[in-house]
């Protein structure tokens, strides 16, 4: 049995040894793409509560956050970033979608303010934070990619 499969287990063996490796790299990739959007999400967070001068600054901050992490949470898992996390789209636009639509939704329902101009805010801030550090990763891997080229 064992020579039935010699001529191909070369080939499947380097698949199968290279399998764990790529998952564990598509596995730490996701982890800091997922702790970048949590962090980026929690300074979306405390420079708006530094913004109107809120007491309570670390928990006032999970406070704020919290509905936002939530919403990031449900754009992950809605569009599969961990597949491409660090692309700006599809990835990271369903998590910007995902953070500001589930954390308003999530803010309504617990009883915070939602107005149109925090909104707004949150929109263009966190497109800023979550698009803005995927964009820049994208244009340092297309240099990088044109100077091997070259």
């Amino acid at each position: 049995m064992r020579r039935a499969f010699s001529s191909s287990s070369a080939s499947l063996r380097d698949m199968v040894v290279s399998m764990p490796a790529a998952k564990s790299t598509l596995l730490r990739t996701a982890l800091i793409a997922g702790l970048a959007d949590a962090i980026l999400i929690l300074v979306f967070a405390a420079i708006g509560r530094d913004a109107h001068q809120r007491a309570d600054v670390l928990t006032g901050v999970f406070s704020t956050a919290w509905p936002f992490l939530a919403g990031a949470a449900i754009g992950w898992l809605a569009a599969r970033v961990w597949r491409t996390p660090f692309q700006t789209w599809p990835a990271g636009v369903a998590v910007w979608i995902g953070t500001v639509a589930g954390g308003m939704l999530l803010r309504a329902a617990t009883g915070q303010t939602v107005v149109i101009a925090f909104i707004i805010v949150a929109l263009i801030s966190l497109a800023i934070l979550l698009l803005g550090y995927r964009a820049v990763i994208a244009l340092v891997v297309r240099v990088r990619q044109r100077s091997r080229q070259s």
